[in-house]
């Protein structure tokens, strides 16, 4: 099962009162990660069509440790699963630092709706969209 693997910087406004990580700001981490896979990554494989409508449609985030202020930031791995018509759901392990032994702090999945913007409607995966989301599926 391939994986995809983002680091992602730890700001000092990303703490709260306790100096961890906010657990809304542990969601906004989630996200950077994923604009990295959807929109970056996506993209350098030729397949822009993401940055064009894609909407989340559900959320799940379980926490399962503090993590503390670190300015060496976070890696969160993903994975593709569930991948549907117009759907698929993306999982997300955030390790409490940059190295692969560190421990899993949040463990959290989106749903993903591709969506067509000018339209106003959901919209069917392409078969490359559908080709690059079996490369992180699990």
């Amino acid at each position: 099962m391939a994986r995809f693997v983002a680091q992602v910087p730890v700001r000092w406004t990303d703490q709260d009162s306790y100096r961890h990580v906010n657990n809304g700001k542990a969601v906004t981490l989630l996200e950077e990660a994923r604009v990295a896979l959807m929109f970056d990554a996506a993209a350098d494989e030729g397949v822009a069509s993401f940055a064009a409508g894609l909407l989340v449609v559900g959320l799940h985030v379980d926490y399962r440790r503090q993590i503390p202020y670190r300015s060496d930031g976070l890696r969160v791995v993903m994975a593709i699963e569930e991948i549907r018509a117009a759907s698929f759901r993306i999982t997300y392990e955030m390790h409490d630092g940059p190295g692969a032994a560190d421990a899993i702090a949040v463990q959290a999945w989106t749903r993903m709706a591709t969506y067509d913007l000018d339209a106003g409607r959901p919209r069917r995966l392409t078969d490359d969209e559908r080709k690059f989301l079996a490369r992180w599926a699990a």
